[in-house]
């Protein structure tokens, strides 16, 4: 789509430095962006990367822009160029509209269950029966949704979502394709020689403005609910096992993976790949950097990193000393080579010694 820079100006309430003629065609990184298109500079650390830019606009703060690497640029001045460029962007590439309200032909809907108005079912759906959807929601091709399932407003599920028996998801939840939510936990018994399954008998609560990734999987309680709380997003790839509860705004990368009864407070932030086990508390506030093992709780607000995690100026004072080790090595190697050397030279005295006495 073709915007003037000045409409584009005034939807963000920016101020132009430059030509504000221009037509813009596009949003593009700033590596990427060819003539038409829109860029941003955030911060002074991507100043650098504007060598080879071609873009015919930068978004960026008028400080940033009195650098002499910007002054090549047309400039659109906003105190905050990262979220005015994605608001643009949404002008220049407009995502793809909503599906047309309606239940498709092939949907498989028991005569039990509840669906609001203006919703869109899309083919091959299954829906179970007791199940209740809300109104204004997307339920993509081939989703299933378990008997007594209960679905707010405005939530969208994408093709292959699988909803077991009784999950329960509020308003403004977005699933994406192929997660799973409520199935039963990795939970058994070692007797008699054999494991036996122990029964999931409790269910999921997923709260209202929650975002979960492809292929996710969110196991059921044994006894009560595992919780997803208030606005968290998950990456894709994240397992959340059975009886979790998870605060409010809190944001785990890809492949996070939380053992049985964890729980975290509010805004908790796991990187890539971080496991926690079982049983374990993360306070309000805390971090944890990518592939950290968690084995007991974190305090509030402090980082973590490592396996086993632990607080974060620890860790590189770990690591700092471990890249240390080749030169004390080398210093060892020395030191020894020095004491035999003293030595032999001890013994030489000590018989020279002797024979003279």
């Amino acid at each position: 789509m073709a915007v003037a820079l000045a409409l584009l100006a005034a939807h963000v309430e920016g101020t132009i430095r430059g030509d504000a003629s221009q037509t813009i065609t596009g949003g593009a990184a700033l590596e990427a962006a060819q003539e038409g298109d829109l860029s941003f500079v955030q911060d002074a650390r991507q100043l650098g990367r504007l060598k080879d830019c071609r873009a015919s606009a930068v978004v960026t703060t008028r400080e940033l822009a009195e650098d002499p690497r910007l002054q090549r640029f047309t400039c659109l001045l906003v105190a905050d160029p990262a979220a005015a460029f994605m608001t643009l962007l949404q002008i220049l590439q407009p995502p793809r509209g909503r599906p047309q309200r309606g239940i498709a032909p092939t949907a498989c809907i028991s005569p039990t269950a509840q669906i609001g108005p203006e919703c869109y079912i899309g083919p091959g759906v299954v829906i179970g029966d007791g199940a209740v959807i809300g109104r204004d929601c997307d339920l993509h091709a081939h989703v299933v949704v378990g008997p007594g399932c209960q679905i707010g407003d405005d939530v969208i599920l994408h093709p292959h979502v699988v909803l077991y028996p009784d999950v329960v998801i509020q308003d403004r939840v977005i699933i994406h394709a192929h997660a799973v939510v409520g199935a039963d936990g990795f939970g058994y018994r070692f007797a008699a020689g054999r494991f036996e399954k122990i029964p999931h008998l409790g269910t999921v609560r997923i709260e209202s403005d929650v975002e979960i990734g492809a292929g996710t999987t969110i196991d059921r309680g044994a006894i009560g609910a595992t919780v997803i709380g208030e606005g968290t997003k998950l990456d894709n790839q994240v397992m959340i096992a059975h009886n979790c509860e998870i605060g409010r705004h809190n944001v785990f990368a890809a492949q996070v993976g939380l053992a049985g009864s964890c729980t975290t407070g509010d805004y908790v932030r796991l990187g890539g790949q971080v496991g926690v086990k079982d049983h374990i508390h993360l306070h309000a506030g805390c971090c944890v950097g990518a592939k950290g093992g968690v084995h007991k709780d974190i305090p509030p607000g402090e980082t973590w990193i490592g396996y086993p995690a632990t607080p974060e100026a620890e860790q590189k004072r770990l690591v700092f000393a471990i890249h240390k080790l080749p030169q004390l090595r080398e210093q060892v190697r020395q030191l020894t080579a020095e004491v035999a050397a003293l030595q032999a030279e001890l013994s030489r005295l000590r018989e020279g010694h002797t024979r003279a006495a």
